[in-house]
């Protein structure tokens, strides 16, 4: 409901509280009700119109400090890619490969996915990942591919903690990680006594020699 709307029931309610006296108590509640529900949606419309602000703020800021500060690098750009590396890295928005390895615009290839993984050839359930991994090799001709794990990853998190014993709570997390399920087999075999957060440690490390 539009703000318009919310003003008009209150008046409406307003009137109806003045005409009716015996009415007081039980319109009373709904003006409070209906005023806090303004009030809710007022501070969530708020919120949404700050972040999509962030956002173009942001690019108007890229576009006068680095885009037009570098015509030369960004008019090659243009013309085409060639990148060193191609970059596996996590979705994970506290590590962003590109600030991480120092990279610049056109040094690298980068795909980011749950917990850095790069899963077995599958020509179907995985098709995602290796057209960009025949992408990059075929027609970029990376020299270097790179997957770069990180602490404290939610998705190997995931994989040592799901049961894997026929049942789901996700729809595609659970099927996605367990990629990594040779990396969790090994920690158990070789930690099994060490605590649950060390094992988590371990296994982002074993995590990438599996990819």
């Amino acid at each position: 409901m539009g703000k318009d709307s919310y003003e008009e029931a209150i008046a409406a309610l307003q009137k109806l509280l003045s005409e009716n006296g015996e009415l007081g108590p039980v319109a009373a509640a709904k003006i409070d009700e209906i005023t806090a529900n303004l009030a809710t949606a007022e501070s969530s419309a708020a919120i949404a119109s700050e972040s999509v602000e962030k956002l173009k703020t942001g690019f108007i800021t890229f576009k006068r400090e680095k885009y037009e500060k570098n015509p030369a690098l960004y008019g090659e750009l243009a013309k085409g890619q060639s990148p060193t590396y191609m970059v596996f890295a996590c979705s994970d928005s506290r590590v962003c490969p590109s600030h991480v390895l120092d990279l610049q615009p056109g040094e690298a290839f980068v795909v980011r996915n749950v917990a850095n993984l790069v899963p077995p050839y599958d020509k179907t359930k995985y098709s995602g990942v290796g057209a960009a991994v025949e992408y990059a090799v075929l027609h970029l001709k990376v020299k270097e591919i790179v997957v770069i794990g990180h602490s404290a990853c939610g998705g190997i998190k995931g994989v040592m903690s799901f049961p894997y014993d026929g049942s789901t709570s996700t729809d595609f997390i659970e099927d996605w990680v367990k990629i990594a399920l040779p990396a969790k087999n090994k920690v158990l075999t070789e930690c099994a006594d060490t605590p649950f957060g060390d094992q988590c440690a371990t296994c982002e490390k074993e995590a990438v020699n599996v990819s």
